[in-house]
């Protein structure tokens, strides 16, 4: 998987992290002056790009037993959000750094970012390794717009859930819970569907979408941010 030359996994992993943390520092000024731990914050965000590891081969098993249907698409996503939001659960849970509706959003969009950037290193590996740079940087970007986001929103999409339920008994909170990581897997799944049918022809158009989406995002954040006030 990785490389024997040290120069092109560091290149790899920077071009990998870097997009990332540009997106983590734009959503930490959406939050408000209050910021989260920074310390919790990056235990997120490298716990999110472990769990790139234990997404693999799952990925592996639905793509060797259920190859080309639309099942693969859905199990594909359904991994990376079920494993991402684990991933923040078992860190964030017990932490009591929860006291607010925005919370999750940011602990679980944290995460998601830091899966993305391993997710993005490891897409950088073979054209770094053959030595194209501009398909390498090509990627990249086209990856920071789309990708990445759409990890970032679809773990929003779970955050605003359960923060929108905060102050709810804990048979609506679970109510909320569950729509918002079926919400996650079908953006999740309708982006990377619209993707390998279009073959990059409406990768505008998808990114159009997506960009759609990050604006109710955007909007949903406000609204965590007022009931906490």
């Amino acid at each position: 998987m990785f490389p024997s030359n040290p120069k092109i996994l560091g290149l790899a992993l920077l071009g990998g992290i870097v997009p990332s943390l540009v997106w983590l520092w734009f959503w930490l000024k959406e939050e408000d002056k209050r910021h989260e731990p920074v310390g919790l914050l990056t235990v997120c965000f490298l716990v999110g790009m472990i769990a790139v590891f234990f997404v693999l081969p799952i990925e592996r098993f639905i793509q060797s037993n259920f190859a080309g249907g639309g099942f693969q698409v859905v199990g594909w996503a359904a991994a990376e959000e079920l494993m991402k939001y684990l991933a923040v659960f078992i860190i964030v849970r017990r932490s009591g750094a929860i006291d607010d509706p925005l919370d999750w959003a940011i602990y679980l969009m944290t995460a998601a970012l830091g899966f993305a950037a391993l997710e993005n290193a490891l897409f950088l590996l073979k054209p770094l390794s053959l030595s194209q740079a501009t398909v390498g940087v090509l990627t990249g970007q086209l990856r920071f717009l789309g990708s990445t986001l759409l990890h970032t929103i679809s773990s929003a999409t779970i955050g605003i859930s359960i923060g929108l339920s905060f102050y709810m008994d804990k048979f609506r909170k679970n109510q909320y819970l569950v729509a918002g990581i079926v919400a996650a897997i079908a953006l999740h799944s309708a982006f990377n569907f619209f993707i390998m049918k279009g073959e990059g022809s409406d990768f505008l158009k998808v990114f159009g979408f997506l960009w759609v989406v990050t604006i109710v995002v955007m909007l949903l954040f406000e609204k965590l941010r007022r009931m906490k006030s």
